[in-house]
């Protein structure tokens, strides 16, 4: 009896997909962390306040314009701007619809080879070339404009890597 409930556990843990789950958590902090960061700071409740640091120095760190994020606790602003929030919304999306589907479905690019490898670059350069439009003075920030263009980028790098991050195991 004991073999067999070794051989049981062995079994599931072979079955866990480690790199799923780690991009869920890495995903789920990028959903939760920027929007409740100004709450935390504004908090001023023992630890929260270091935990929304530890969010903002994250933000810094990957969002080009950070000072640009929504006011949301005065004075304490989101931890990120709205292109780099839409293209978390974008991966959310996309995770959520991988959930629903199973990664079966003629929208997931992974599935195109190299024309869909092609699609989610042209796609996900929404983004980039955004900024730069903005950057060269072509329009100012604005929270309208800039985020369907992080969304549009999200939504590809989603298409594109969910089947991969989710669905390596089943290949």
């Amino acid at each position: 009896m004991q073999r067999i409930v070794c051989a049981m556990q062995l079994q599931s843990s072979k079955n866990l997909n480690w790199v799923s789950l780690i991009a869920d958590f890495m995903l789920a902090g990028m959903v939760f962390g920027p929007p409740i960061a100004p709450f935390l700071a504004a908090s001023g409740v023992f630890l929260l306040p270091g935990i929304a640091n530890i969010i903002y120095f994250m933000g810094n760190h990957v969002c080009p314009q950070p000072d640009m994020g929504l006011d949301l606790a005065p004075p304490f602003i989101m931890a990120v701007c709205m292109r780099c929030y839409g293209t978390v919304t974008g991966l959310l999306i996309t995770r959520l619809l991988y959930a629903a589907t199973g990664g079966r479905g003629f929208y997931w690019l992974k599935h195109y080879g190299w024309s869909g490898t092609a699609l989610a670059i042209v796609l996900m350069m929404a983004y980039p070339l955004e900024l730069a439009a903005q950057v060269l003075g072509l329009w100012s920030f604005n929270n309208y404009v800039v985020t369907p263009f992080g969304l549009i980028t999200g939504l590809a790098w989603g298409l594109f890597t969910m089947p991969i991050l989710h669905g390596w195991h089943e290949n």
